[in-house]
């Protein structure tokens, strides 16, 4: 795609993200304005706020400031006239997150990722800028600086990573496709690395996401009736009532990642000197917004069993890199001097020794060598590439919970409302040695010498193992009967018309492979398709 309509259609997704954020920040506080106000108050206080909402959902922290005649009819004490608003309502920041990721995907598959990001990053950043000068107001101020490179970066780092994660699986060219290349050519697992400790990271992030939704899913049921309470206890009209619930929504992917720190184990504070953890409770005066009514009163030690869930999680990360490491990565000893075929262009040993007696007359083909019982047993187990795999996955699956904890921390007011939130400290430490031990157990175990000295495609699962058992001679060979050459094989005299049709049958029986089940089909691999040869028949005259 030309490079001009990959910059365009960035500018566009850009432009999309910025206006959907603030319609939904608008929308609710248009019908506030309507039914709420019947219409007498200004119109113009609508922008500003909604902009400062969007901001405040883009990780931009708000320097509030009441003003007097508000305290005088509140009775607010002077010294809580002025606070900072940080803790923010994540479903902005995903929306934008998601959104960037897919259009740096978009431009990576038009083979112009640079052009993409770099034209949607400067167009989200411009926006962003004019907006945060057409909203500023006395009430929600902001920094100017924090205003336009926080929202950038939510937007920025997701489309960078989305585009370069796309080069590095399904580009062919290119400076990421040949950092890639390079790296996958290195030796004894070390090549699979990097892509196996991102996966293993998905498979753990993902998890720890879904279990706080889960844990946030089970407190809202068991806990509605004081989350009702509370409704009831604010005493506001159905408008009222209206915003509440949207801005309570917002804040559902902010509570998720409370669960997914209370899973972890150091839980998470509702004030200054508080702590809801598995281990106990300490909250003492939570304001009343109806969503707090989540936090549990008391805890039960049974809770403490949540920790094994990071635990299986990076159990299960372990395997599935295992599978893909281990599986993929034992090499087979070929014997000295011996040419080395492509895999998927070798013949299987039984066809091959019958074609090889039927057409030794006109082509010679070189049997496979077989691994003797020593060489079998010498299998390239990565150990080193398998321990920096469960410590990497650990490493950055740790990093990536203490991101969360931060962008889901932050201040709801003055006082002891300063304090909101997991921290992000103990929330990585928990995390990282949580799924570093269950991903050592998968990882570092011993591997099973018969079955990595196979590889892929052999034992159980293999359709192809009962000819190989039936043609090849699995008994320990004597160090002659290695060291003799293997005696050439010949063709049978071609006198009548059965051995022309043994002949023909073994040459269909060759050019036609079984069909193989679903579990057994082989992988397919980047690159071009391995190409056999044909081998020229006799002419029978």
């Amino acid at each position: 795609m030309h490079r001009l309509i990959v910059a365009l259609l960035s500018a566009v997704d850009a432009a999309i993200a910025v206006a959907v954020g603030l319609a939904a920040t608008l929308a609710p506080l248009t019908l506030l304005w309507v039914f709420g106000f019947g219409g007498g108050a200004d119109w113009g206080v609508l922008w500003p706020a909604g902009v400062s909402v969007w901001q405040l959902g883009n990780l931009v922290p708000l320097h509030l400031t009441l003003p007097p005649e508000y305290l005088a009819a509140t009775g607010i004490d002077a010294d809580a006239a002025s606070f900072v608003l940080s803790l923010a309502p994540l479903a902005f920041a995903t929306f934008t997150a998601v959104f960037a990721a897919r259009s740096g995907a978009r431009a990576s598959h038009a083979d112009a990722w640079v052009t993409g990001v770099a034209t949607s990053t400067a167009v989200f950043a411009a926006l962003t800028a004019g907006a945060a000068l057409t909203g500023a107001n006395d009430v929600a101020s902001v920094a100017l600086w924090q205003a336009i490179l926080l929202p950038t970066l939510v937007f920025a780092v997701p489309a960078l990573g989305a585009a370069v994660v796309t080069e590095w699986r399904e580009a062919g060219s290119g400076a990421i496709a040949r950092m890639r290349d390079a790296i996958e050519a290195r030796p004894h697992g070390w090549g699979r690395t990097p892509a196996l400790i991102a996966r293993g990271t998905a498979v753990v992030v993902t998890g720890l996401v879904g279990a706080g939704a889960l844990l946030l899913a089970v407190a809202l049921f068991v806990r509605s009736g004081q989350i009702v309470a509370l409704f009831q206890a604010a005493g506001v009209d159905p408008a009222g009532s209206a915003v509440i619930t949207l801005g309570q929504l917002a804040y559902l992917p902010t509570l998720v990642v409370w669960g997914m720190s209370f899973v972890a184990g150091p839980g998470f504070a509702v004030g200054t000197g508080t702590a809801v953890s598995p281990a106990g409770t300490q909250v003492g005066v939570v304001p009343g917004i109806p969503l707090l009514g989540v936090v549990p009163e008391t805890t039960t030690t049974w809770l403490l069993l949540l920790a094994l869930v990071p635990v299986a999680l990076g159990a299960l990360a372990g395997w599935i890199t295992r599978s893909r490491l281990v599986g993929r990565g034992a090499v087979r000893m070929p014997q000295p001097g011996a040419r080395e075929e492509p895999a998927s262009s070798r013949f299987d040993d039984g066809k091959t020794a019958a074609l090889s007696g039927l057409l030794a007359s006109a082509t010679v083909i070189e049997p496979e060598p077989q691994p003797t019982v020593e060489q079998e047993s010498r299998v390239d187990e990565p150990v080193a590439a398998r321990f920096v795999i469960a410590l990497g996955i650990a490493v950055v699956s740790a990093g990536a919970a203490a991101l969360l904890s931060f962008v889901a921390s932050g201040s709801l007011g003055p006082g002891r409302l300063a304090e909101f939130g997991p921290r992000p400290g103990p929330v990585a430490l928990a995390v990282g040695i949580e799924v570093l031990i269950g991903a050592a157990i998968l990882l570092l175990a011993p591997v099973a010498r018969s079955e990595a000295a196979r590889g892929p495609g052999h034992g159980e699962g293999d359709p192809w193992a009962a000819s190989r058992s039936a043609t090849t001679d699995e008994r320990p060979l004597a160090t002659g009967e290695r060291d003799a050459a293997p005696e050439t094989p010949r063709i049978p005299d071609l006198d009548d018309t059965a051995d022309l049709a043994a002949i023909t049958a073994a040459w269909s029986a060759m050019r036609t492979p079984p069909a193989r089940s679903e579990k057994g089909a082989p992988r397919r691999e980047r690159g071009p398709e391995a190409v056999t040869e044909p081998i020229d028949l006799p002419r029978l005259d």
